[in-house]
């Protein structure tokens, strides 16, 4: 199950992991955020061990949404050694999200 994150624990999880990090910024009442979400707990359990799937809510973590310029949910970014090296803004496929993982491992 993906972890989640906010305003006062990302620093910590998110930038200082030695894994790959997939960040999804979503919001409850987000319904392309909610279409992704079985995607995104799916690539938590393939990736356990190997990557680190974690979930941000903007309306709870307003100061990370605002740090990483989140304008637009669902934007998942993917960090790794504590920078982002890509981001997927809108919903896609479980492939898509994969597909820019895999090279981060």
């Amino acid at each position: 199950m993906a972890q989640q994150v906010n305003d006062s624990n990302f620093d910590e999880v998110v930038l200082k992991s030695d894994k790959p990090v997939i960040v999804d910024f979503w919001a409850e009442w987000c319904g392309p955020c909610r279409m992704i979400a079985p995607y995104i707990e799916q690539i938590a359990e393939a990736y356990k061990g190997k990557a680190l799937v974690v979930k941000c809510d903007v309306d709870s973590s307003p100061d990370v949404a605002r740090r990483f310029s989140i304008r637009n949910i669902p934007t998942v970014l993917y960090f790794k050694n504590g920078e982002v090296v890509d981001r997927q803004v809108g919903a896609a496929a479980r492939s898509a999200f994969e597909g820019k993982l895999t090279p981060l491992l």
